[in-house]
């Protein structure tokens, strides 16, 4: 079973790329598709918002240092099919430790292939930092797949130049095979013209990028993460779990992702 590696993100924080990526995964995994999320964001968001606590050690930060296996740091979730990599505050660190090592931007897809090549997971989801940094940078190598969350005003168009620019340069120094599979417009709110206008712009510009889904802007989003659940549990039938439903069947077409 070969395993697709996504990684979601975004130099600017706020725009709902941890959201993206912790509410996919329980999408996908409630389509019995086995996904893993590997929170690489020092603040260890995606690690909160799935229920898990942190702790002291339970990280990449070790694995990326050439210390102990990234196996050791699986960690079951409350939902089937879904298994976390937590994160924790000391993988900041490792902003300013990688880059003095050798083959840099590899270290983060050297710590994830025995795990991609095991056979147990179908998809990965990274969740990044908020940051181009060397985290974001690492994610990117080992990806197949950028995901861009992108939230729907205008200054988000502006950093959207700047994450295109940075694939272009990863492809030529390190990922040939890494391509943007899609834009997820993230905190759309209907009742704003603006935001319907941004979705139109990135549309006409990236039609071939751009989920059909769009993902709105509600409270119960914003308080899912709080609880430690996915969208799925917490507002099962509320807009936002069913924009995050409609977002896995379309990421598992796009990618064919059915477990064969």
């Amino acid at each position: 079973m070969a395993c697709t590696v996504f990684t979601i993100a975004n130099q600017k924080g706020g725009v709902g790329k941890t959201t993206t990526a912790v509410n996919l995964a329980a999408a996908l995994a409630e389509r019995k598709i086995h996904t893993l999320v590997v929170d690489l964001d020092p603040q260890a968001n995606a690690t909160s918002a799935l229920g898990i606590e942190k702790q002291e050690g339970k990280s990449l930060y070790k694995p990326l240092h050439g210390e102990g296996s990234a196996f050791e740091m699986l960690t079951p979730t409350a939902w089937e099919h879904l298994a976390l990599i937590p994160s924790e505050v000391d993988l900041a660190a490792i902003e300013m430790e990688l880059a003095r090592q050798e083959n840099y931007l590899l270290r983060l897809k050297s710590v994830l292939d025995p795990i991609r090549n095991s056979g147990g997971y179908r998809v990965i989801i990274i969740d990044c930092p908020p940051a181009l940094g060397m985290l974001s940078m690492n994610s990117l190598v080992a990806a197949d797949h950028l995901l861009i969350a992108l939230q729907c005003e205008y200054m988000a168009l502006e950093g959207l130049g700047q994450i295109l620019k940075a694939v272009e340069m990863l492809k030529k120094e390190a990922n040939p095979t890494l391509d943007v599979g899609g834009i997820v417009m993230t905190m759309f709110d209907s009742r704003i013209n603006l935001a319907k206008q941004v979705v139109e712009e990135v549309r006409r510009h990236l039609p071939e990028k751009i989920f059909d889904t769009v993902i709105p802007r509600t409270v119960r989003l914003s308080e899912a993460p709080s609880f430690g659940k996915p969208i799925l549990t917490y507002d099962p039938h509320g807009p936002g779990a069913t924009a995050y439903r409609a977002l896995a069947k379309e990421v598992e077409k796009r990618f064919n992702l059915a477990d064969k």
